[in-house]
Parts: C-alpha cells; structure tokens; sequence
C-alpha cells in the first residue's frame, strides 16, 4: 500500500473522529446542563431555574458558579488559550492548542454558565473542536498542513454542534478563522460539519433551534429599514466593544487575582438577576420570546442594557466563555426597539429582531456572509434572506468605516498578531510577525 494513500486513510479517519468527538461533547456539554438545571433549579432552563429561586438565592448562585470559576482559573498551570489561539493555528500554522488547557477552560465555562453567568457555550465548544483536531493530527502523525485542516473542521464542527447551522458554521471557519476559501479547506471543513450536525440533530433534534417561522419581505422598504438597522447595530456593537475595552482596561489596571476577579463579576450578575432573571445565561430564552411575543419598548430597552452590563461583566471577569449568543440576544432586543420605533406592526417584530440579530452579529464579527447565513439557519425562514443580507452588509460597512475591530481581531491585537484580507491574500499588518 503506497505511503501516501495510508496517510490520506489516517486523515480522514482522524477528520471522522475529530467531528465525532466535537459532536457527542456539545451534547454532553448541554445535556449536563439541562440536567443541573432541572436537578437544583426546578427549570428546564437557567432563566426559568433562577427565576424559580428567592431573590437572596438569584444573588447566590451567580456568586457561586464565578467563583467555582474563577478556582479552576487561579490553579490553571498551563498558558492560556482562546478562539485567537485556534485562529492562529489554522491562519499561521501555529498550532500550540492544548486539550489540557481547553478542558481546564471548558470546565471553567461549565461551571460559570451553570450559576447563570451571561456568556456562551459557543466558546468552549469551539475552541474544544479546534484542540481536538491538534491532539488528533498529533495522535496520527499528519503533516503541518493537515493538522491546520483538523483544527480547522473540529472548529466548524464545534460551531455546528453549537447552533445546529451547518453553512454558518463552515462560512464562520472560511470567513473569520481562516479568512480562505481554500478548496482543500472547504471540502474537509464542510465534512466535519455535515457529520457533526448529522449526530446532533440525531440526538437534539433537526428544526431551527429558535423554532420555525415565517416573515415574509412585504416591499423594498424593508430593505432601507434593514440598512439604517445595521448602522444602528454597527454604532450599537462599538459602543458594546468599547465599554467592555474600558471595564478590561480597569481590571488590568486594577488586578485582582482569581477567584475574586470571578466573584466580583458573578455579584455583578446576582444583583441583575435578583430583579431581572432573563439576563441570566447566554440569552437563550428571552431571545425566543423577542421572536414570538413583542415586548414594549420599555421592556426592550431594560433588557438591553442589562445584557449589555451583565455580558461585559461576566466576560471581564476572567471567565471563559462565548460572546455570540449574548450578542444575538441583543441584537434582536435592538431589532425589536427599532421595529418600536418604525411603527412595525406586532407580527413584524420577531422579522426585525431577526435583523437585529444579523446585524449584530456582522457589526461584532466583521462576517456579513456569515451572519446573514447564520441567522437563516436559526430560523428557517428563506423570505427575510435579503432583509438580513442587507442589515449585516450594512453593519459590517459602518463598522469597518469607523474603523472598530471585531472581537476577535482584539483578541489577536493583544497578543501581537494581526492581518487583513485582501484579494491578494492575507496582508500581515505592520509590526506584526506571523
């Protein structure tokens, strides 16, 4: 049997075991919780579960899961990792991910969303997927480049598992990760997907996971709507990004060394959940309820604001955990204000918020293309497809032209590397090594 023909065997059983794994550990990841919640919150959900709870115990809990949180942190002997680590690895070839790390982040993550702390699961089961990939192309003796394509599909795999949008989640590792379409890229990427989302909708269930709907596009209007939506999103996420720089800055100005650091961000959250409970977890809950039932104006504003609080200070906090899902809640309380503010009628809310959800995304991320795909793959409603293109085009452009980075580009800028990507290819920025 010729040697390269073993290799290739070696890598697509290794591409098939690295979407396995990421697959069955999201379900494990979220069947636990599902569990925790049921078993000590009496709720289905962690929304429900601390809204069940006395308002002493709505403090106590968030305390408690960020302090959990924060030990395993503070006894974390090795570096540290995240997205931008996976990003490198797939972008650079600099694959130095650690399943030690990731399982310390990931137990870390479990435990603070398990108080209710307002991050997401997306983060731990990416960066979970890109980790397994290293180990498995280390376990098998792959070249460099194939290593980079398993971090790459275990990443896609992780998102998949997460929000059951296979297209999303191979544009998400092409568009942001990568910044690549090549096609020794896309086919393994979009085969590690199509395997994880097959297992997970086999166990979970295969509709959109925030339901079925369908808003119809009613006249060109919307199209002008959905854009002055996504330069409200735009100006929105800069002032997100921008608050959670200031409250990062304190921190480090200001040190304060695990669990304490936690702790102060689950108080921050126990306070808000005492009289608001739906900012609890990654958003989740009242973000379905924006689609279905329109909220007043007042309601949505609150809700905003305490999320946008709630988010900061959970991810200030030194917590491991994701963004996205917050972000999404947000921006569909942001869609659904402007739907307010238009005079949308109140079956039409749940179409902006749908929007607002794309237009966050895209202003956050700098992925039009994914965000737009993203969002139709959550709902399953193929009419507002251009409504959505239009709002995440239109959040990425303002953006982009006030020259506010995505989250992640941030995270790459604090450890010294940084890119553009231009029809010539990746474009290193000054000063930076790759």
């Amino acid at each position: 049997m010729p040697r390269e023909f073993r290799n290739h065997v070696r890598f697509l059983i290794g591409l098939g075991g690295v979407a396995v794994g990421a697959a069955l550990f999201a379900i494990a990841f979220r069947s636990s919780l599902t569990w925790l919640y049921r078993a000590l919150y009496d709720g289905d959900n962690v929304v429900d579960g601390i809204a069940n709870l006395s308002l002493p115990w709505r403090l106590l809990v968030p305390i408690a899961g960020a302090t959990v949180a924060g030990i395993i942190a503070r006894f974390r002997t090795v570096r540290s990792q995240n997205v931008s680590n996976v990003m490198e690895a797939v972008a650079l070839g600099h694959v130095r991910l650690s399943l030690r790390t990731t399982a310390s982040r990931v137990a870390s993550s479990w435990a603070a969303i398990a108080g209710g702390m307002s991050i997401g699961r997306e983060g731990p089961l990416i960066e979970f997927g890109g980790a397994l990939g290293a180990a498995v192309g280390r376990v098998i003796g792959t070249s460099l480049t194939r290593t980079r394509v398993l971090v790459a599909a275990g990443t896609a795999a992780g998102f998949a598992s997460t929000y059951n949008t296979p297209f999303a989640a191979v544009l998400f590792v092409l568009e942001t990760i990568a910044g690549v379409a090549a096609l020794e890229l896309v086919l393994p990427v979009m085969a590690g997907t199509v395997a994880a989302t097959f297992i997970t909708r086999a166990v979970v269930g295969a509709g959109p996971i925030y339901g079925q709907r369908t808003f119809d596009l009613e006249s060109s209007l919307d199209l002008v709507s959905a854009l002055a939506l996504g330069v409200i999103a735009a100006i929105a996420a800069m002032a997100f990004k921008r608050a959670l720089a200031l409250l990062e800055h304190w921190v480090d100005r200001h040190p304060i060394p695990q669990p304490y650091r936690a702790m102060a961000g689950g108080l921050l959250v126990g306070a808000i959940a005492m009289w608001l409970p739906a900012i609890a977890g990654n958003g989740y809950e009242p973000l379905n309820r924006l689609l279905d039932e329109p909220m007043a104006i007042g309601a949505v504003a609150l809700l905003l604001a305490a999320k946008l609080v709630a988010t900061s200070g959970s991810v200030a906090s030194g917590v491991p955990g994701g963004i996205f899902t917050p972000m999404l809640l947000m921006g569909a309380a942001l869609g659904s204000g402007w739907a307010h503010l238009v005079g949308a009628s109140a079956p039409d809310a749940g179409r902006y918020a749908l929007m607002g959800m794309a237009a966050a995304t895209a202003a956050n991320v700098h992925a039009p293309l994914t965000a737009a795909v993203m969002i139709f793959e959550l709902s399953g409603d193929y009419p507002i497809a251009l409504p959505l293109i239009a709002a995440a085009v239109g959040a990425t452009a303002v953006s982009k032209a006030f020259g506010s980075e995505s989250v992640y580009e941030t995270e790459l800028r604090k450890r010294g590397l940084g890119w553009d990507i231009t029809l010539e290819g990746r474009q290193m920025r000054p000063g930076r090594q790759p």
